[in-house]
């Protein structure tokens, strides 16, 4: 395949120029004040409870993979007494508020739900429906005894470091008020819901809903997959085209009289080629052992190790497969890093033009097919794949309204304002996504005030700073299960709270069994794996030159800030190698017991 390169990286920067605004995060709405009911839970009714006033020896903020992953390595450790406090009705993080039609994991369910091995669950599909994946994540609640001290329906709003009994106060919306001896956070990126700021927005007398509240009261069906029958003479506009979007739209497509979908920037959109899982190939695989090494394996394929067998082989794995392939023929003397950057780039050049032609294969309509293309790299914004999404154009009461990276100029109180006509509706879905490059407080809802009255929010105020990621210096006994500063791999995230989940408790059952009361990151410690962090490259993962999106922090340069939120500058694969011999050595390097 020939590319005009030049000609393709004029192309992409038109289309990012197009989409640049100045207010970045700033363009969305926070649910708040009249907008606050698009939080409302659908699922669990909250049930009253007296507050809680009493001690437990690890708190928990967060009950999705990460609380989840961290509570049953700290059981296994010995640890009984865990407190998950989680906002959702249940555990499941993401997965208990996504439970939109057609909700499924994008990562291969062998390496994206954890500890199935521990747990002896075979993932009835390659990629899971979200029901499963809910599950999943109630089957380890039950079988590692999270569920007896979790406090759900509940949102922490202030932790408070008191140094005379070496605790954490934890105080909630619920007029909670109980100590722990140590503290960790796994409120992750996708938690927050948002909407774009589009003006008239709160006028709107339709229905409308975001997609982690999906309303089937009013759509008819259930998350799983019975036909959505209410919207049958329904006028619907679904804003957004990104990973929620590519998923229920086909669903949307078919129960629909009329469904809009309102398109700032296509999504790249490949094969998904989901099937069943065969139980006598899983049965062949699963010996012990069998998921890390799975773990292992897609990570050191998807951030492009060489001669290395492809066990998941999907969409993430891919380029790495085409880069391996390319840097393979190249002669010895050529083989220098900037002749593999070169590999990368002309692989992504490559298969961004078969995504795009994939699009001229199903979409009837050329102008329909035309808009439906994306026009930057793969990594400038999260890739999706799906097998019906762009089909679903194909349908007759299916229209894309492209709005050419402007957006939905307004709303009025009978419909979508885009491209200067209005779109009368019945109801508008916001498939607008979490909030993601917002400060860590915002997000959690919360601050810490560690050691000497030190907030979190004025440490981190000119940017995050950690040892792995997850320990920070004035903060002690709190931990951070999250990727940045660690492996940082977005391909898939429970690979990186897993591991951390791993060394937290590996890390608290050295401090209850030593007598200690206290442990804490080192000045020296934090500075110096922040200096590390900088060291390298950054991250080819939504560089300046991308179309705005969350990776890039839209498209805004974020400055030191944006510089810190990095990973280990040899990759994934060398940080998850460090922090095992890390914490199987037992010296606890970089921390201080007392």
């Amino acid at each position: 395949m020939t590319v005009d390169k030049h000609a393709l990286r004029r192309k992409y920067l038109q289309e990012r120029d197009k989409r640049l605004r100045p207010d970045g995060n700033d363009q969305y709405l926070r649910l708040s004040g009249r907008l606050a009911r698009y939080l409302d839970d659908p699922h669990t009714p909250v049930t009253a409870r007296p507050p809680r006033t009493d001690h437990v020896t690890v708190a928990f903020i967060g009950g999705g993979f990460a609380g989840l992953a961290t509570g049953a390595r700290l059981k296994e450790a010995g640890v009984t007494d865990v407190r998950i406090v989680e906002k959702g009705g249940d555990f499941g993080g993401t997965w208990y508020w996504n439970r939109y039609p057609g909700a499924q994991c994008d990562t291969a369910s062998y390496v994206y739900l954890p500890l199935l091995e521990e747990t002896g669950h075979m993932p009835s599909e390659k990629y899971a429906h979200g029901p499963e994946i809910l599950e999943h994540c109630r089957r380890i609640g039950k079988q590692y005894g999270l569920y007896d001290h979790a406090l759900f329906h509940t949102e922490v709003v202030d932790l408070e470091w008191d140094a005379a009994r070496s605790r954490w106060i934890v105080r909630t919306n619920r007029g909670d008020a109980f100590t722990a001896c140590f503290v960790a956070m796994g409120t992750g990126p996708l938690h927050v819901p948002k909407l774009p700021g589009i003006p008239g927005i709160e006028d709107f007398r339709g229905h409308s809903f975001h997609t982690s509240r999906w309303d089937y009261d009013y759509t008819g069906g259930d998350d799983t997959g019975a036909p959505m029958d209410r919207l049958a003479g329904k006028r619907v506009a679904i804003i957004g085209t990104g990973a929620t979007a590519v998923q229920c739209v086909p669903h949307l497509a078919r129960a629909c009289r009329e469904l809009y979908v309102f398109q700032r920037t296509p999504s790249s959109v490949d094969v998904r080629d989901n099937r069943p899982t065969d139980p006598a190939w899983f049965a062949e695989i699963a010996t012990p052992g069998w998921q890390q090494r799975w773990l292992e394996n897609f990570t050191a394929n998807q951030t492009g190790s060489l001669d290395v067998e492809d066990l998941v082989m999907d969409g993430w794995t891919d380029i790495a497969r085409r880069v391996r392939t390319r840097i393979a023929a190249l002669p010895a003397e050529d083989k220098t890093l900037e002749r593999m950057l070169e590999a990368f780039e002309d692989s992504d050049y490559e298969k961004m033009a078969e995504i795009r032609a994939r699009v001229d294969a199903i979409v009837h309509d050329p102008e329909t097919a035309g808009r439906l293309k994306a026009w930057y790299r793969q990594l400038c914004k999260r890739p999706c794949f799906h097998d019906e999404y762009l089909q679903a154009f194909n349908l007759p009461g299916t229209h894309l309204v492209d709005t050419d990276g402007r957006g939905v100029e307004r709303i009025t109180a009978t419909g979508v304002v885009a491209g200067g006509r209005e779109y009368p509706v019945d109801c508008v879905i916001y498939a607008s996504g979490f909030e993601v490059g917002t400060d860590h407080t915002r997000r959690a809802g919360y601050d810490l005030t560690g050691r000497d009255g030190v907030r979190l929010s004025d440490h981190w105020a000119a940017g995050m700073r950690t040892l792995h990621g997850i320990h920070v210096h004035g903060f002690p006994n709190a931990f951070h299960v999250q990727p940045t500063q660690g492996a940082n791999l977005i391909s898939n995230i429970p690979h990186n709270l897993t591991e951390a989940g791993r060394t937290i408790a590996v890390t608290i059952k050295h401090a209850l069994e030593h007598g200690h009361t206290e442990v804490e990151a080192t000045q020296q410690a934090e500075d110096a794996w922040v200096e590390l962090l900088l060291s390298g490259a950054g991250s080819l993962l939504g560089s300046p030159d991308c179309t705005p999106g969350y990776y890039n922090n839209e498209g805004v340069d974020p400055g030191l800030r944006g510089r810190l939120n990095v990973g280990h500058p040899q990759g994934a694969v060398a940080y998850f190698a460090y922090i095992a011999q890390w914490r199987d050595s037992g010296a606890f390097e970089g921390l201080e017991f007392r």
